[in-house]
């Protein structure tokens, strides 16, 4: 990687990381805000107490009060590092899209909630957490079939060799796939990835075509190996049972001590729907203090697939290549201060994985 790309590179990363910390900032202050003003009482009763009426008004609202930082991150900063492809029409599209089905998951989740305090106001935090954890896994599952397809057009790997070598792969690491596709990603982005997702019988890899038409055969297995490996190390279990951990607390938090918060706010029960935005804020703080830790334990995992994906393909040479490509292709940041990594990287910093191929 050349001087200036890595100056690119450490520039639209550092301009990332800004706005993330701008963004977590600014959205604590709006749900504060919001509570302290008694808007959301009064947003409550001009609503008439709908839920589903009031819960548009909030992410109306919010998406208005964001939409600077939201264009600038995800479009304006993209097309001033030449990451994306796409139009200003197809954009709003997409944040339509995005728009609407976080409104249907949101719903759910927010009907959920307040049936499940209303039926038991005593163990309210655990039969949530269970629905919870259960609602996670059936997107997980839906994910491929119904939600990719909304943004992105599905077809069939066409590249006979790679799909028939891929399947190979599968089956040495002991798994069973539907098949292998490739997705539209370059009308959006220069960007590449992949992907093996899915449960059961609808598991499939998806490859970005600004993936499978840029790099070799060795290099997609060797990516491929490292999808394949955490499900071969039961990483998507293990992640499961931690994030189902991480809910329990957090919702037993919120349960222990969500009067003395409500005090704090001038309101009355945990019930009432205009205590909705103190839930979020409790999402935000706990998302802060867990996430590193959350963040650090996904990334050993990533080094332990790596080190799987190394031993299965014998591939370093492919390895270090891809990683090389990834790398100037995405922009990343391969070696980023310590505090930078603590906080926002869930993967090891490129720099780190090269140097762990280097020594395997």
């Amino acid at each position: 990687m050349s001087t200036l790309s890595q100056q690119r590179a450490k520039q639209y990363s550092s301009i990332k990381y800004t706005l993330s910390i701008i963004g977590t900032v600014y959205t604590f202050i709006i749900l504060c805000l919001f509570l302290f003003l008694r808007a959301s009482g009064t947003t409550v009763a001009w609503c008439r107490n709908i839920m589903p009426l009031y819960i548009l008004v909030i992410f109306i609202g919010f998406y208005i009060l964001d939409f600077p930082l939201n264009f600038y991150h995800s479009y304006t900063l993209e097309h001033r590092f030449s990451l994306s492809n796409q139009k200003l029409g197809p954009w709003f599209l997409d944040q339509l899209k995005a728009g609407i089905l976080s409104y249907i998951i949101g719903m759910i989740l927010v009907w959920a909630f307040y049936f499940i305090l209303g039926h038991n106001p005593n163990n309210w935090w655990l039969v949530l957490s269970i629905f919870w954890i259960f609602f996670s896994l059936v997107l997980a599952k839906l994910t491929p079939t119904l939600i990719i397809p909304l943004f992105f057009k599905y077809k069939k790997l066409e590249d006979e060799v790679l799909r028939a070598r891929i399947l190979k792969l599968a089956e040495k690491m002991g798994l069973k796939i539907l098949d292998c596709f490739e997705i539209d990603f370059s009308k959006k982005t220069s960007k590449a990835n992949a992907a093996f997702v899915g449960w059961g019988r609808s598991r499939r890899v998806i490859l970005a075509d600004t993936l499978k038409d840029k790099y070799t055969h060795d290099e997609i297995e060797v990516i491929l190996a490292h999808e394949f490996a955490h499900y071969k190390l039961k990483h998507l279990v293990k992640l499961i049972f931690i994030n189902a951990a991480v809910t329990v607390v957090l919702f037993y938090l919120i349960y222990k001590t969500s009067s003395a918060a409500l005090g704090l706010f001038g309101l009355g029960s945990l019930s009432d729907l205009a205590s909705l935005p103190l839930v979020f804020i409790y999402f935000l703080l706990f998302g802060f203090v867990t996430g590193p830790l959350e963040a650090a334990i996904s990334r050993k995992m990533e080094t332990n697939a790596d080190l799987l994906a190394l031993k299965v393909t014998g591939s370093k040479e492919a390895f270090i290549s891809m990683m090389n490509k990834l790398g100037d292709q995405n922009l990343a940041d391969r070696k980023p201060h310590p505090i930078i990594k603590f906080f926002f990287f869930d993967h090891p910093p490129i720099g780190e994985r090269i140097e762990l191929a280097v020594k395997f």
